[in-house]
């Protein structure tokens, strides 16, 4: 739900009756999710990190309400290498038997960091790449806002939207459509955009398209 998915961990899920859940856990995270390594960053080397080195875990914990009507939930995560935490909140409706909608909304207190690849005429930093230094909260900015819809056109074919924007001002969108072929195989074909405006960046300007097809056989 933050970024970083490669880790060992241990939880520790309560379910009520009434449709009040908690998850509580700790994580070793990992470096496979974030750019780790050494980095020089205004002539200081700094070193990136996810997994842990100490005996301090990463620590999450979540609340979850879900009712007919739909769902509200919540997820924080504490990073003890950075010492920052990060959080999220969701709410999801269902308008209809067929259609769904959710948005949500996540802050994080890890400052961003970026790799100079274009300097002043002082030498000082002007644009780089960004580097995602935390397991957890890997947008850009302090804040970002996602938002979504589903709706079940029919028993087979199920129509999906998201649409996302965060503090550093990347807009990104996604649609797919969902079709059971047969029972147990689906196929999903996907197309994304995404357009980034950060001004300390140097992909500022520039957007991208991205499409593929998923094929699901479950049994």
């Amino acid at each position: 739900m933050f970024g970083g998915y490669r880790t060992n961990a241990i939880s520790y899920t309560f379910t009520g009756g009434n449709g009040f859940s908690a998850i509580v856990a700790l994580e070793q995270g990992g470096n496979g999710d974030i750019d780790a390594g050494k980095y020089t960053l205004n002539g200081r080397t700094h070193t990136i990190a996810g997994r842990i080195d100490k005996y301090t875990p990463h620590v999450v914990a979540g609340l979850r309400y879900e009712q007919g009507w739909g769902a509200v939930s919540t997820v924080a995560a504490y990073d003890s290498k950075n010492e920052k935490w990060a959080g999220k909140v969701r709410l999801d409706v269902n308008v209809t038997d067929q259609l769904s909608l959710w948005v949500m909304g996540g802050y994080k207190s890890n400052k961003d960091r970026y790799l100079a690849t274009e300097l002043n005429s002082d030498g000082s930093f002007y644009r780089g790449i960004r580097l995602r230094d935390s397991f957890y909260g890997t947008w850009g900015g302090d804040w970002a806002v996602w938002g979504g819809a589903k709706f079940k056109a029919t028993d087979k074919a199920h129509f999906n939207v998201q649409l996302a924007y965060e503090d550093a001002k990347t807009f990104a969108a996604t649609a797919n459509v969902a079709y059971e072929m047969v029972p147990g195989f689906t196929v999903t074909p996907e197309v994304s955009y995404t357009k980034w405006n950060d001004k300390l960046s140097d992909l500022k300007g520039k957007s991208a398209w991205q499409g593929m097809v998923r094929f699901q056989r479950s049994f």
